[in-house]
């Protein structure tokens, strides 16, 4: 197996071996891993060499004591989307993950502040964000990067938009992580100018989007039908006229003249 990085420091770097899971603690760090996950599953959909997946444990070392860990959502470019029950580094020709996105927790923070860059950094992973929907647990920001630069792991710089929404960009994904001032959080496309959404929330905006248009075509219809009856009663007071006109023609009398 080849992976770029510190082998050593993978090494001496424990990983738990239960036979779980990990889940999220609390409903916000919950909505947060569903919303990323979906969110990147649907941004990358049509792409083919593109793995998106969650709370899925990555295996990175086959010798001896098998490590693994399991970031809360993790992008691989140049691989088969194929479901997995875990992403094997060494089955996969040593290709680590390109980005992680953990999202901190009471009981999360210390690992992911401290062991967590330790072992992206050693198996080469480009980017690491980190992000904390409660603003209690990560300082002095909610929404924090760092990029792999000659093998060592550097913060990446944020900027703060005029509605105060901190943003910092991701050159892995090609998308921007959008803090905002409520600390709720969005990825988002610079060049579309659109904010990525879950499969809920684009349902929710087709269903909206349907709903608009089943209301512009009853009120174009209705507009129409409109025009139609004012057509329709013109062209009945134009026959009366011209039968009245008739009528006193018949009777020797030229309406053009009363």
């Amino acid at each position: 197996m080849t992976i770029s990085g510190n082998q050593k420091l993978i090494s001496t770097i424990e990983s738990p071996l239960e036979d779980f899971e990990p889940m999220p603690e609390g409903d916000k760090q919950r909505r947060n891993l569903s919303y990323a996950t979906e969110a990147l599953r649907l941004w990358f959909e049509q792409t083919s060499d593109v793995y998106v997946s969650g709370n899925l444990f990555i295996r990175y070392e086959e010798n001896g004591v098998e490590k693994r860990i399991a970031p809360d959502i993790f992008v691989v470019f140049g691989t088969s989307k194929e479901d997995r029950v875990s992403y094997t580094v060494w089955e996969e020709e040593g290709k680590a993950p390109d980005f992680v996105l953990e999202i901190t927790s009471k009981g999360t923070v210390a690992k992911d502040r401290e062991e967590n860059p330790l072992i992206y950094e050693a198996l080469g992973i480009k980017e690491y964000f980190q992000y904390d929907p409660t603003g209690e647990y990560l300082k002095p920001a909610s929404l924090q990067g760092v990029r792999l630069e000659n093998g060592k792991y550097v913060a990446l710089a944020s900027s703060t938009l005029t509605d105060g929404t901190l943003s910092l960009h991701s050159e892995v994904l090609g998308l921007d992580l959008h803090l905002f001032p409520d600390l709720s959080f969005r990825f988002y496309d610079p060049i579309s100018n659109q904010i990525l959404r879950s499969h809920a929330e684009a349902e929710h905006a087709r269903f909206q989007a349907e709903l608009e248009r089943s209301f512009e075509q009853q009120a174009r219809l209705e507009a129409e039908a409109i025009v139609e009856q004012e057509r329709n009663e013109k062209l009945k007071e134009r026959q009366e006229k011209e039968r009245l006109a008739a009528y006193l023609r018949s009777m020797g009398i030229n309406p053009d003249e009363i």
